[in-house]
């Protein structure tokens, strides 16, 4: 197996402008910056991969989370975007197994896509795990519901099911802040030469060596082979938590990314999740595509 038959290519931290650069010490060795679209398809389809590499090996890593607004790109004079779009996300889907209801495109609409990337900066000022709780709620308010995210009543929705300061978020939504911070992030994608997401970026961090970049979505043993690669030892994975702790810490999860994540077959999933349906620990989310579950408190 060649690096080069998945398409890695290096990128060199170095080249990031300085207000970029990390400068929180951290014990874990290992930096990933994930590149995302809150509107792409295959980037909420990443969310079991990366469920399962926090598992299994997050104590060696942080995440950083860096918006990039490619489908925004999109010629919006193209009269059969909508259609496009439409019949992109039920390829993912099917393919995938995470539900996106391509259906959204026909339905409804993103008012204004910026938006969305600067809500999820300002939801970032109170902390990554606010960030990464907006974001997934973000997705799932889209990829699920259908509901326009750029829409500031469902982005104050998202802020309190993402149990985040909402009067802090409705502050800085517009603020300065929340911008400059997408700005950095849109002059980050340029600097690494991203073209495309989801893209994912490994940096050692005790180290001066290049990093390693991989775009689009591959089977879950490249990121792990990438991440042994990058901290140069095989580690043991950590030992996965209860499958009802597991729900109960990600609030909403689908059945995708829990045969992902305990290495299940959809039968073995669903049988396991109806045992804690019965124990009204659970309720079932129907989606167009395979099953989501939230967890009752």
């Amino acid at each position: 197996m060649s690096w080069n038959q998945f398409g890695l290519k290096n990128a060199d931290k170095a080249n990031s402008s300085e207000p970029y650069t990390s400068k929180e010490l951290s014990p874990k060795p290992v930096e990933m910056y994930v590149f995302i679209d809150p509107l792409c398809p295959e980037c909420w389809s990443l969310e079991p991969f990366l469920k399962k590499l926090s598992v299994e090996y997050g104590r060696f890593f942080t995440v950083r989370i860096i918006v990039s607004n490619f489908l925004n790109a999109m010629d919006a004079n193209d009269p059969n975007k909508h259609i496009k779009l439409r019949e992109h996300w039920e390829r993912v889907a099917r393919r995938t197994g995470m539900s996106c209801d391509g259906d959204f495109w026909l339905e409804n609409s993103i008012a204004n896509p910026w938006n969305v990337s600067i809500a999820i900066k300002a939801a970032e000022i109170q902390g990554k795990k606010a960030g990464k709780a907006f974001l997934r709620k973000t997705q799932e308010k889209l990829f699920l519901h259908k509901l326009d995210i750029s829409d500031e009543e469902v982005l104050m929705q998202i802020s309190e099911e993402a149990k985040i300061d909402t009067e802090e978020f409705a502050e800085d939504l517009y603020s300065e802040t929340a911008k400059k911070a997408f700005q950095c992030d849109v002059k980050l994608t340029r600097e690494m030469d991203i073209k495309s997401t989801p893209t994912l970026v490994f940096f050692n961090q005790s180290n001066d060596e290049q990093g390693v970049k991989i775009t689009g979505l591959y089977p879950y043993e490249v990121y792990e082979l990438i991440l042994q690669e990058i901290l140069q030892m095989s580690p043991i994975p950590s030992e996965k938590p209860p499958l009802e702790t597991f729900i109960k810490d990600n609030g909403i999860v689908g059945s995708k990314e829990i045969s992902v994540v305990y290495d299940w077959t959809p039968s073995k999933t669903e049988k396991e999740m109806k045992k804690l349906l019965f124990k009204q620990k659970v309720s079932r989310i129907h989606a167009k595509y395979g099953t989501f579950w939230k967890y009752k408190h």
